[in-house]
């Protein structure tokens, strides 16, 4: 099968050799016809170019094929049309409408390519600005600025992201275009993944199991690495922050530079915190961490072919919090901790035809997962997870607006214990996929639908003595599913559309639902699994309204998800090695709620932004019994000032934000109820230019009033640990 692939790929490189395109035209603004120095962009070629002063702009080496091209400046609307090539120069003049909405980016988790408003699924995008503007101490932390999204967290240094009420595997994260796989179905693994290095974050609510297949159930986080340097352009950065509470630190450099054909970058990271200070002064003992982080990557790229190579290193070493016991400073390790080692390798090929395209993504990801509890540094826990994977999809050429992606996904995945004590088995799983999606466009509607076939098997060995507490026996299981997914958008009036998207999905129970059966020592409990634990089958109704002015944007979001054998763990009466049993069980559960805000950019103050939005959801077993760890609902407030240009300072801003969380009170049997608490943030940040250095200056102001609260998704609740006090962090970023 390799051998037949590799002649394939080589038969299309020689037949396409020689068909080279450009692509070259002017841009102007709208109102004025004055030239404008913006930037063109292809996203699936990931190649572009910024005009000139005069408004001029040129694009070499673009393979044959209809591809989307994305104008945008910021200050004026992005537009977008797909333009054909066929061995030749194309001219395009494009006039750019002067908006004060904030400038679109074209969607990247989704097949096709579409700006945000064009999608038929609702996407949401954070980008690296607005990460790093958060003050967010980890990558997790920052997503939850987004609506509809929260975080399971374990101190500041462990975070787990929540999408609509649903976590751990039923969240799938994909990171350089594969998915991550480390251990995430505890509560206290966290992504893994330092912020530094990353271009965007885009998230699917809701189930993506068409495109992702299992562990994709209730979303997806997609993590866009951060992008190459322009051709024939070098670049280097430096940049470190530090934070008043944790007394902790990160410093990042990175270099790139790239030419016609070769681009290459590499980036370092070094971050290391204390104990976190709580809003009553206190620090919370063992909840220091640090981390190292590498990145690198490696594109060759020519008129038939695309690939990139790319190469990510992350070491973390994170404290285990259990109580507020000794007052320390210090950012030594103490025992309870973890530490953990992950490497992800990808390599992600794109082979362009006349029309139509090849995607060829291979990956290898280890992650060494540690967990020391006593003196003499012997791991208590330690799994070791080898996982092999490959993603294979065709983009048939278009026939009268239809696009149509097929595909195979699928992974091989080791894991071995090399601890003292075994919470799972050693096991290899196996996934394979096959899937169809395509989209249809018509003057003002879009429709796109597609199906999808997974299976998975699952093996494990036998551990321990029969008859013995610690015994597991061997598994054979397999799990199969078909799903689909159907979704609408309908341009109803002028700058007013809805989306009606019907999804189903699945998730197949993981190794430590079925098969737990020890202590795990990050959550101080004894987890027993539960071999006969059916595929959780879910299936869901996600309805939007937006309507988008030049100064006014409003939008309602509003889902139901039905949840066919949910897995959950709960508490029992009995206790083992002086540790309450907790086991796994299923039942058929729903989740509804929404997403409700405005966004406000008043003329002729353009440059001032009033935002405001609303989340509810409500979790429950169909039995009548609440669902555990969902978030509560919250309102958050926004007012931002920005401006391109104030003299010596550019892109300058200015936000603060009040956030109130409620009171939980819809908790399961085995929760307490949570009092509702409210926070303030601000930032500040600027660039300017410093003995020729693009300087970029910045201050991130977290829980301002230093509020003493504790989050009902803080698993630190238990122990009656409050969060995060009063923050500020210090940013300066250097860039050659």
């Amino acid at each position: 099968m390799k051998k037949h692939i590799f002649l394939l790929l080589i038969l299309f490189y020689i037949s396409n050799a020689n068909t080279q395109n450009t692509l070259k035209g002017s841009i102007l603004a709208s109102n004025d016809k004055n030239p404008l120095s913006a930037s063109v962009y292809i996203p699936i070629l990931e190649k572009g170019n910024i005009a000139d002063f005069d408004g001029n702009y040129q694009i070499n080496n673009i393979p044959n094929g209809n591809y989307i091209v994305a104008y945008s400046r910021i200050g004026y609307a992005t537009y977008t049309l797909e333009i054909s090539f066929n061995e030749g120069v194309v001219i395009q003049n494009v006039e750019l409408n002067q908006v004060a909405i904030e400038m679109e980016e074209v969607i990247i988790s989704t097949p096709f390519h579409k700006l945000q408003r064009e999608n038929v699924m609702k996407v949401e995008r954070l980008s690296a600005k607005e990460i790093s503007s958060s003050g967010a101490l980890t990558l997790a932390e920052g997503i939850s600025e987004i609506p509809g999204v929260s975080i399971i967290s374990t101190g500041v240094g462990i975070g787990k992201p929540v999408i609509r009420g649903l976590s751990s595997n039923r969240v799938l994260t994909y990171t350089q275009g594969v998915r991550l796989e480390n251990q995430q179905f505890g509560g206290e693994h966290g992504l893994g993944i330092n912020a530094e290095g990353i271009e965007s974050i885009e998230v699917i609510k809701g189930p993506a199991s068409l495109l992702y297949g299992s562990d994709a159930l209730g979303g997806v986080l997609y993590i866009n690495p951060e992008k190459f340097a322009p051709e024939h352009k070098s670049q280097a950065t430096i940049k470190s922050n530090y934070n008043t509470n944790t007394l902790g630190s990160s410093t990042t450099f990175a270099v790139k530079s790239s030419q016609s054909k070769f681009k290459f970058l590499i980036r370092g990271t070094h971050a290391a915190h204390s104990d976190y200070l709580t809003g009553n002064n206190e620090r919370v003992t063992h909840s220091r961490f640090n981390e190292n982080d590498i990145k690198s990557g490696f594109r060759f790229q020519n008129e038939t072919l695309k690939s990139t190579l790319r190469y990510n290193y992350n070491q973390s070493k994170i404290g285990i919090p259990e109580e507020i016991g000794e007052q320390t400073t210090s950012e030594k390790m103490e025992l309870p901790y973890q530490k953990i080692d992950n490497h992800i390798l990808s390599l992600d090929n794109k082979v362009f035809l006349n029309n139509s395209s090849i995607d060829i993504v291979l990956s290898y990801l280890f992650n060494d997962r540690n967990e020391f509890e006593d003196e003499f540094k012997i791991p208590e826990l330690r799994l070791r997870l080898n996982t092999y994977g490959y993603n294979l999809k065709y983009n048939l050429p278009e026939i009268k607006n239809l696009k149509t992606v097929i595909g195979i996904q699928g992974i091989y995945q080791t894991n071995k214990n090399l601890g003292e004590e075994i919470l799972i088995p050693d096991a290899v799983k196996n996934d394979f996929g096959i899937m169809a999606t395509s989209h249809y466009h018509l003057n003002k509607i879009s429709l796109q639908g597609g199906i999808r076939f997974d299976t998975r098997s699952l093996k494990s060995e036998e551990t321990g003595v029969i008859e013995e507490q610690d015994y597991i026996a061997a598994l054979d299981k397999s799990f199969n599913s078909f799903n689909a997914a159907l979704g609408l958008k309908i341009d109803l009036l002028e700058n007013f559309y809805t989306r009606i998207n019907l999804a189903s999905g699945f998730r197949a129970p993981n190794l430590a639902e079925l098969t737990s059966n020890g202590v795990h020592e990050g959550t101080n409990r004894y987890e027993i699994g539960n071999p006969n634990l059916n595929s959780e089958q879910s299936f869901q109704l996600d309805t939007s309204l937006e309507f988008e002015s030049e100064h006014f944007e409003v939008f309602a979001n509003v889902f139901y998800n039905h949840i066919d054998q949910y897995i959950f763990i709960e508490p029992t009466d009995q206790m083992i090695e002086d540790y309450i049993v907790y086991n796994y069980t299923q039942e058929d559960a729903k989740l509804y709620g929404g997403e409700f805000g405005f966004h406000i950019h008043p003329h002729p103050l353009d440059w001032l932004h009033l935002s405001s939005s609303f989340e509810t959801l409500t979790g429950e077993l169909l039995s009548g019994d609440n669902l555990p760890l969902q978030p509560a609902s919250s309102l958050s407030n926004s007012l931002k000032i920005e401006f391109d240009n104030l003299g010596v300072f550019n892109n300058s801003y200015f936000t603060t934000t009040f956030k109130n969380t409620f009171e939980q009170n819809n908790t399961s049997d085995f929760e307490t109820p949570t009092p509702g608490y409210n926070l303030l943030n601000m930032a500040i940040g600027t660039e300017i230019m410093l003995f020729k250095l693009r300087t970029i200056l910045g201050i991130q102001a977290n829980n301002l009033t230093n509020e003493s609260y504790i989050s009902h998704l803080s698993r630190l609740k238990i122990d009656n640990i409050e969060n995060i006090g009063r923050s500020f962090t210090f940013s300066l970023q250097l860039q050659l």
